[in-house]
């Protein structure tokens, strides 16, 4: 049986994705809070802003309702989590930011708080492919505004790992995608300040699904990886 409401979580204005909901990478990362090891949290619906929203447990199964209604189910994740294809160093991160297909353009995700590359109060892990592989990067340095006790919130490492896997930015291409599920893995805490690698690649896509992976680096260290599917939107 479904247990009472054994929390409740409040999404902050300044996590958004899209203009009125919730960063998928980052509210995946609030639910994961409450699973051991590695999560796997899938999307039901916009997770409002500034809304409280109730945590609920049933057996290993943790949902996120509002109003009665499903915004996230988590639970453990089984995934296989794959290695990056390469490991390219901060500059070679930062050049790819700078080869950002929508910088200078305006849609519903460039003011998301982990991508949006006009946000001086996001993450900047604003994805672009490098020059010699089907893969994004982008630099990520986390700050303190984002940390407790100088290591950085665990939703805030699974919201980089977010954008940098979005699949359209690998092919080329315009489509909007949402987060639809995502699973990850983090192998030790980041401290703010650090200078980390993101990347993120395309695996394989059916129908309006598109499957692909990321990860968090420091150097060849593999500070955490993440698989997700995304769902395009009609038009």
């Amino acid at each position: 049986m479904t247990g009472g409401v054994e929390d409740q979580i409040v999404i902050g204005a300044r996590f958004n994705g899209p203009p009125t909901s919730a960063n998928g990478g980052y509210v995946s990362g609030l639910a994961a809070a409450f699973v051991d090891g590695p999560a796997r949290v899938l999307l039901r619906t916009p997770p409002p802003l500034e809304t409280p929203l109730d945590v609920t447990r049933d057996g290993d199964t943790v949902r996120v309702t509002h109003d009665g209604v499903l915004v996230v189910e988590a639970g453990p994740s089984s995934a296989v989590f794959l290695d990056p294809p390469v490991r390219p160093t901060f500059g070679e991160a930062s050049a790819a930011r700078d080869r950002h297909p929508w910088i200078g353009a305006d849609n519903l995700l460039t003011g998301c708080f982990v991508c949006g590359h006009g946000r001086a109060d996001g993450l900047r892990v604003t994805p672009g492919r490098l020059a010699d592989a089907d893969v994004c990067a982008s630099p990520f340095e986390p700050d303190e505004t984002v940390a407790g006790d100088g290591i950085v919130r665990p939703e805030i490492v699974w919201a980089a790992l977010d954008c940098v896997s979005y699949p359209p930015f690998a092919q080329g291409t315009d489509t909007i995608a949402l987060l639809g599920t995502f699973e990850a893995e983090i192998a030790r805490s980041v401290a703010a300040g650090e200078r980390l690698v993101a990347v993120g690649w395309p695996l394989e896509s059916s129908g309006r699904k598109l499957f692909s992976a990321s990860a968090l680096l420091d150097g060849d260290e593999v500070v955490a990886r993440a698989r997700a599917t995304w769902i395009t939107l009609p038009g």
